[in-house]
């Protein structure tokens, strides 16, 4: 696997402003697709998977639903390996490595041993039956021990830049009694990036990786090489944005203000979120946890959440989502979905850089209207077209859905706009992209590199209705060819937008 510039496209980041002018207008809602879990906390997929989800159930199985079908044998089996017995531990995270089609690999998160016990990231690898992974090809990548049972984080991923990012909690208790989130000898209530490709510890068989040479601490006796960012209290759910790159992070608050915060896609790292001297955009006590107005802490170099809300209406934990980069939703491109866990609301919003933009309350809009109910919100999922999942407390996976009215809201949108991945991603010498329009409409497709340039324009004319095929053979307009690297094709109509991320190999 290469390693490829974080670095986002910066005209790709105006797509929240740009892709559709009025998204609090556009409609959504949800319908169940599976029931009968235990406790499922997250959801996710191979890049381009069509037909599975693997869905994650805390006590330490990966189950599949396949075709709209709950597969009766799980994926992978590690209950007994999983400490699931506090209420934030169990098997919380995984990821499918940017090779798998290739490799087979994928790594999860978990707590493993007794009492507190240790955060954990294993590999594993897949058998020759897709459906099924080998518990016995366990790799051990990384452990740290918890001083106390909560705040575990959860969320694993591999970031555009090949890299495995990793979020953990202060360490749990309340107040972060030894303050480790901004404690840079401690990897607790930290963002962490490292190399799994690599080993820099070959002596230590429980830590079988690698310190990326330009994570922003290497070298500084006052930080851990591992850690990429840091002030976090518990970023249970985080993602990336896999249109530009960005990071968006949701941090469950204590006991007034929950948080979302965001890291652009061009950032080098090192951003210190404020814990424990800021719980939201508002200074924080330890000697007065519930007084929801202390003021006069210095707020200095801390990056302030974009979004925070207080504990009302019977808000208490946040629950991080994704950015929305599918096709099914009209008007959602570039909207980010996340909930309360206990108040059990949905919002969208988006973000142009500067201020939030068209935050939208969706609870009413994904309220089931099959007589189900979506329960405490414990995660949501992404599948491997884009499209996205809500997943509850009570055993439930509800994907979200366009509004049935079997009417188009704006005739003046296509009912179907559709951009494909690119297949193959990875690419070595060409990839294609098929695209689905349901009517003549003005196209313009092109290809931008990491830093925002376009490279390559695909298309720039009028195009008829049906499927278009196009190809990207890794050359720029002067039939050049371009450096290795994650590269972004957009494809634009007057009335929207769809943006797709590949990796090219050299």
């Amino acid at each position: 696997m290469k390693h490829l510039s974080l670095a986002a496209p910066l005209v790709l980041g105006l797509a929240a402003c740009l892709v559709a002018a009025h998204p609090a207008g556009a409609q959504v809602e949800s319908a169940r697709v599976a029931a009968g879990l235990s406790r499922p906390v997250f959801a996710t997929a191979p890049a381009g998977d069509p037909d599975r989800l693997f869905i994650i159930e805390k006590i330490g199985r990966i189950r599949i639903l396949k075709n709209g079908v709950l597969l009766p044998s799980p994926f992978l089996d590690i209950t007994s390996q999983v400490l699931s017995s506090g209420n934030e531990q169990g098997l919380l995270g995984l990821t499918f490595d940017p090779d798998y089609d290739t490799n087979g690999y994928f790594y999860t998160y978990y707590i493993a041993g007794t009492g507190a016990g240790n955060s954990v990231v294993r590999r594993y690898t897949v058998t020759s039956n897709p459906d099924v992974a080998d518990p016995n090809t366990e790799y051990k990548i990384f452990r740290y021990p918890q001083p106390f049972t909560n705040h575990n984080g959860g969320t694993i991923e591999f970031g555009p830049d090949g890299y495995l990012y990793l979020g953990l909690g202060d360490g749990g208790s309340a107040n972060d009694p030894g303050n480790r989130a901004q404690n840079g000898l401690e990897l607790l209530g930290k963002m962490l990036r490292v190399d799994v490709t690599m080993d820099d510890f070959p002596a230590d068989t429980l830590q079988n990786y690698a310190i990326p040479p330009s994570n922003p601490f290497v070298g500084n006796p006052n930080f851990r090489d591992e850690i990429w960012s840091y002030g976090v209290r518990n970023p249970y759910r985080w993602s990336f944005d896999p249109g530009t790159g960005d990071l968006w992070m949701a941090d469950v608050g204590q006991n007034c203000y929950e948080e979302v915060n965001f890291q652009s896609g061009a950032s080098a790292g090192g951003e210190n979120w404020g814990w424990r001297i800021m719980e939201g955009t508002h200074c924080f006590n330890p000697a007065s946890p519930f007084n929801c107005n202390f003021t006069g802490c210095t707020t200095t170099g801390l990056i302030q959440p974009i979004y925070d809300y207080l504990h009302t209406g019977g808000a208490c934990s946040v629950t991080g989502g994704f950015v929305y980069r599918g096709a099914d939703l009209a008007g959602m491109d570039g909207q980010y979905f996340f909930a309360d866990y206990c108040s059990r609301r949905i919002w969208t919003m988006g973000y142009n850089g500067f201020i939030v933009t068209n935050f939208t309350d969706r609870t009413t809009q994904l309220d089931p209207t099959d007589g189900t109910t979506i329960g405490p919100i414990t995660g949501f999922g992404r599948d491997g077209l884009g499209e996205l999942y809500i997943l509850d407390d009570n055993g439930q996976v509800f994907k979200i859905l366009p509004e049935s009215t079997g009417v188009n809201p704006d005739p003046s949108r296509p009912k179907r706009f559709e951009m494909s991945g690119g297949a193959p991603n990875p690419f070595l010498t060409a990839t294609t992209f098929q695209l689905v329009l349901d009517r003549a409409v003005a196209l313009e497709v092109d290809v931008y590199d990491a830093a925002g340039r376009r490279v390559r324009s695909l298309a720039r004319q009028p195009r008829a209705e049906g499927v278009l095929d196009l190809s990207w053979d890794g050359l720029d307009d002067e039939r050049r060819a371009v450096p290795a690297g994650v590269y972004f094709v957009r494809a634009v109509t007057p009335e929207d937008s769809i943006t797709r991320r590949v990796a090219l190999l050299r």
